[in-house]
């Protein structure tokens, strides 16, 4: 994530998630790794520019960041920079899909990731909120070689699951913005998983972040929508607490 305060962020994080740090140092721009119980879970970057949001961002695998930014322009994309080559750590790009949402590609060197997913402390998935949802679904197939399937009813809840082909589970979701205000911005929606989720968002609160949506129960796992106290919005899920589906829905 980038935020205008690292020290700041580091507080909030590892108190909220358990993490710890390591600065990479000022020639990489002080990005710092998180890691919780000694495995990578996410980063930390101070901004350098103050017009940067204030965010968290995902990042997708690119096997050849080159050719996949050629698909990028040619499914309709924007291209915002690289490919770069990180040290030998791996090659990054960030673009931009024709919904409007930025998102990162990471081609990997001797950093292959994640070393820990679906796991309190951990990220447990990610979601693009959008309103072009029929040109992002195509966008995401053409780029990135995804199948889309619809879990919602496609009407009053627009939420499809995209997969790798052959995959056991999906990479990620899609859910459009449906009667969200014109200004709410299209982004992914990053999501941490925690122990308890109440305690989660009273942390929140009590860090000085806030709770955008109270914790509840889903399919999925008890979340709750907070942002941290920079403004960064991301989500909290015990994946410990799934509920059944009420009968008929």
């Amino acid at each position: 994530m980038t935020l205008p305060d690292l020290e700041a962020g580091r507080r909030f994080y590892g108190e909220l998630l358990g993490w710890t740090f390591e600065d990479q140092g000022e020639e990489f721009g002080h990005y710092t790794m998180a890691r919780r119980d000694g495995a990578r879970v996410a980063a930390l970057l101070p901004k350098v520019n103050p017009s940067m949001a204030t965010a968290w961002g995902v990042f997708l695998r690119a096997s050849d960041a080159g050719r996949t930014v050629a698909k990028v322009r040619t499914a309709g994309g924007q291209v915002v920079f690289g490919p770069d080559p990180v040290g030998d750590v791996g090659v990054m790009t960030a673009i931009i899909d024709p919904g409007g949402s930025y998102v990162g590609l990471w081609q990997p060197g001797s950093h292959p990731g994640f070393d820990l997913v679906n796991e309190p402390g951990a990220f447990a998935w990610a979601e693009n909120h959008t309103r072009d949802t029929e040109v992002v679904d195509t966008f995401y197939q053409e780029v990135f070689g995804y199948d889309s399937q619809q879990v919602g009813d496609g009407v009053h809840f627009d939420y499809a699951v995209w997969s790798v082909p052959g995959a056991e589970n999906p990479a990620l979701g899609r859910m459009k913005h449906g009667g969200a205000p014109d200004d709410t911005p299209t982004a992914y929606q990053v999501y941490f998983g925690v122990e308890d989720c109440d305690d989660a968002a009273a942390t929140v609160r009590r860090l000085g972040g806030q709770v955008l949506v109270e914790p509840a129960a889903s399919p999925y796992g008890r979340t709750a929508v907070v942002t941290d106290d920079q403004g960064a919005r991301f989500s909290v899920i015990d994946l410990r607490s799934r509920t059944e589906p009420t009968p008929g829905q």
